[in-house]
């Protein structure tokens, strides 16, 4: 069995995950609070799914796997530009998330693309 720690695009992932955490946790409640619960779920999926994906033992399972966490990926960017437009949270911090989720989306393609070979 692979141990999915040692996966830089898991450790990435958690990265995300916990830059989420921190960034939510700085906002007052009413603003965000729909936004908080959709956007920690959706980091810890990206994780989730590499870590759970990384246990199939077929390639198309595995990137089927890659493939729910893309898109989780891709659900984070969109709520966190959704911050990004209402202004509800630090500029810089909003701006250092989006660079680390397109950061992951790339790596995520990038081990999709290795699987279909």
């Amino acid at each position: 069995m692979k141990d999915f720690k040692k996966l830089l695009i898991w450790q990435k992932a958690m990265d995300i995950t916990d830059r989420v955490f921190d960034l939510y946790e700085e906002q007052p409640w009413q603003k965000v609070a729909e936004l908080k619960g959709q956007s920690t779920r959706a980091a810890i999926s990206i994780a989730s799914n590499i870590a759970e994906g990384n246990s199939r033992r077929s390639e198309k399972d595995k990137r089927r796997y890659m493939e729910i966490a893309l898109g989780s990926a891709f659900e984070l960017e969109t709520q966190t530009l959704t911050l990004q437009r209402r202004k509800w949270a630090p500029m810089t911090e909003v701006t250092e998330l989006l660079s680390a989720i397109d950061e992951e989306q790339k790596m995520l393609m990038a081990f999709m693309a290795k699987l279909s070979a």
